[in-house]
């Protein structure tokens, strides 16, 4: 018999598809098989998500409707041709692997076939049902398979279909986009502890603050800039930090920065 779902790589953005899924009655867990070489990561797939969770790809793979691609770029190449035989050309291929291209993934598979594969960035906000997740078709792949994938990741994110070469792009904004904020978050709060504020009391200042600015930037029809300068009272405490910040060129770092997160997409999927 087969299952809905193989996971290939049960790392921690595969758990939070895993438990989004389960949790909106997408997937049920006994249409899932999990696998990875990790023993701990086969035990929090089997105990705490309550799949199957196997060590070899294979058993994942064989009788899978949709398989969900989510080793290391490295891995990728000898994961493909360990399972390619076992997938019939009806299976749904999705990978959540940063810089590998749809055509990387049909080449190494083999056999031939019109695989049909999605390629997907997601972001670890998954895990709390506030995900950010782009989907792109490979040449072969349907309406009904972008639908498929869709609904899986739909469960805990918002989804944005686009074509694939804005994929490094999004790997650089939205999948690595969390570390950049909670790397600002970082600094508010080792700010704060140098003004004299506790850590704990620093840390709530700045997590509610970020929280709070980034529900009005959701709900409002005006951009950040626009909102930035409201709170930027003329000769104010705003004007002088950001004044600062201007100066020491940290618009340019953080779009650099960004760059280069897209760079090194295409470097992994070389």
């Amino acid at each position: 018999m087969g299952h809905e779902l193989g996971i290939v790589g049960a790392g921690n953005m595969a758990e939070a598809i895993a438990r989004s899924v389960i949790a909106g009655g997408v997937i049920r867990k006994e249409e899932i098989v999990a696998a990875d070489v990790s023993a701990g990561r086969r035990e929090v797939f089997a105990k705490q998500i309550g799949v199957r969770a196997v060590e070899k790809n294979e058993e994942a793979a064989r009788g899978a409707r949709t398989i969900l691609l989510s080793v290391k770029p490295q891995q990728m190449k000898e994961v493909l041709s360990g399972i390619g035989s076992l997938l019939s050309a009806d299976t749904l291929i999705v990978s959540i692997a940063a810089g590998i291209s749809s055509g990387f993934i049909e080449k190494n598979l083999g056999g031939g076939k019109a695989w049909r594969v999605i390629r997907a960035m997601p972001n670890t906000p998954m895990l709390m049902g506030k995900g950010m997740v782009a989907l792109a078709r490979g040449r072969n792949a349907g309406e009904a398979d972008l639908a498929r994938a869709r609904s899986i990741f739909e469960a805990g994110a918002t989804v944005l279909e686009l074509n694939e070469e804005k994929m490094d792009a999004v790997t650089a904004m939205s999948g690595s986009g969390p570390a950049y904020f909670f790397y600002l978050v970082e600094q508010m709060i080792r700010a704060g502890v140098t003004l004299g504020l506790s850590q704990q009391e620093a840390q709530v200042l700045a997590a509610r603050t970020c929280i709070g600015a980034a529900a009005m930037l959701e709900g409002s029809q005006e951009g950040a800039a626009e909102l930035r300068k409201k709170v930027t009272s003329p000769g104010g405490t705003t004007q002088a930090a950001i004044e600062l910040m201007v100066s020491k060129q940290m618009g340019e770092i953080l779009v650099a920065s960004i760059r280069r997160a897209a760079e090194r997409s295409r470097e992994l999927g070389t």
